[in-house]
């Protein structure tokens, strides 16, 4: 597609849907608990070599297929028909400025926290030079991931990022803008139909025929194999893909109490209980119950917030809110999840009871340095960022 119109600048002027980004903030929150007892688990596990099933917030990991439905959705919605005025490069400028302060921002509190706990991986004594944590902190800026076994991958854990885990679904998320702005955008609707379906069925042979060994659509935090990488991208494209479905086929209606409604569905499904791997067959049932979750309840969840009722109302302030500290949340919490790890790991507490103190610490510390990171950094930066480079295109 050929951009003539090199110098015309336009805003931001559709409908905003407050309600989605609330969900965003709720799903953001369910992403914290979930590390928390994840935390229990892995201290209790790396203490007692018996590494223990979560039962709470199960599938909490779920949330991050939310959010790329909700990526999908947005990414539609705001770009679908600007692409006669805006080039490739323009859009991959405001998505970056959109989206990496806050992954620079990450990567320089996960290696301040890394070097606080005394610069050592889970399963050794060793101390990492200094060296490696710098070369990890650049490549974490620069998303460059990090392969098992290499030096600077620091904690010893395979994690893609291992100064701050979760931006390995941001990873992913560029991946799926990339392919949205050279391919997908181009699709018809009755194309981008058929491309989702045929994902759909790549997507449920790979994780509810288990070909990752999971038991669960839990794939891209690490390149531990060849196949995790090809199961981690269907794992961001195919809802990534129905969000942009919802967005070009969306009716809206009116519908009270929608974010409510959609935030208690929302917990309920990520609390379900673990189901284990029958030694008698090859389906994997825990993932078969998360592959319907993300197919039928996540974009009906998708579907009512866009639903919602709009204005000044209360529920709308807390969405406000909410969604604006969701992405300094989601990407910024993890670093002091770990020391929070190390906490849990030397004084041996395994349950909520145990170490409800620190659990309750680590979450409001993690809200409100978001919240500090959002109004002092990402928002002045982004500011700046777009006053520099993204009015033009």
């Amino acid at each position: 597609m050929q951009h003539t119109q090199t110098t015309t600048t336009f805003t931001d002027t559709k409908p905003h849907y407050e309600l989605l980004d609330g969900l965003r903030g709720v799903a953001a929150i369910l992403v914290v608990f979930y590390h928390i007892f994840e935390g229990f688990n892995f201290a209790e596990g790396l203490n007692t070599e018996q590494w223990p099933i979560m039962t709470t917030l199960n599938h909490g990991y779920m949330a991050v297929d939310f959010f790329f439905i909700l990526s999908g959705f947005v990414i539609s919605y705001a770009y679908d028909d600007r692409w006669q005025r805006m080039t490739i490069g323009s859009f991959f400028k405001r998505r970056l400025i959109r989206l990496h302060p806050m992954v620079i921002a990450g990567a320089v509190i996960g290696t301040i926290t890394f070097i606080a706990a005394g610069c050592k991986g889970w399963y050794s004594d060793e101390t990492i030079s200094i060296g490696w944590v710098m070369t990890a902190m650049l490549l974490t800026m620069l998303m460059i991931p990090a392969l098992p076994g290499v030096p600077y991958e620091v904690r010893g854990n395979g994690e893609l990022f291992p100064l701050n885990g979760p931006i390995w679904s941001l990873f992913f998320e560029y991946i799926g803008n990339i392919l949205y702005a050279l391919f997908i955008r181009r699709f018809s609707t009755k194309m981008l139909t058929a491309f989702t379906v045929l994902l759909g069925i790549a997507y449920a042979c790979f994780f509810v025929g288990d070909m990752s060994g999971c038991n669960a659509i839990v794939v891209g935090w690490t390149f531990d194999s060849g196949m995790n990488f090809g199961g981690s991208v269907l794992r961001m494209l195919f809802p990534f893909c129905m969000g942009m479905l919802i967005a070009r086929t969306f009716k809206p209606r009116k519908v009270k109490g929608a974010f409510w409604i959609c935030s208690i569905i929302l917990a309920a499904v990520l609390s379900a209980p673990y189901i284990a791997k029958s030694q008698t067959s090859n389906i994997s049932l825990n993932s078969l119950y998360e592959f319907i979750c993300i197919t039928a309840i996540f974009p009906l969840l998708v579907w009512l917030g866009a639903c919602g009722n709009s204005g000044q109302s209360f529920t709308n302030t807390i969405s406000k809110k909410l969604g604006e500290i969701s992405y300094p949340l989601y990407l910024t919490h993890y670093p002091l999840m770990y020391v929070f790890f190390v906490w849990l790991i030397d004084h041996k507490c395994y349950t909520l009871g145990e170490g409800w103190i620190g659990a309750s610490i680590v979450t409001i510390s993690s809200i409100v340095l978001a919240f500090l990171l959002l109004k002092l950094y990402d928002e002045p930066v982004r500011k700046w960022l777009g006053r520099k480079f993204g009015n033009k295109h």
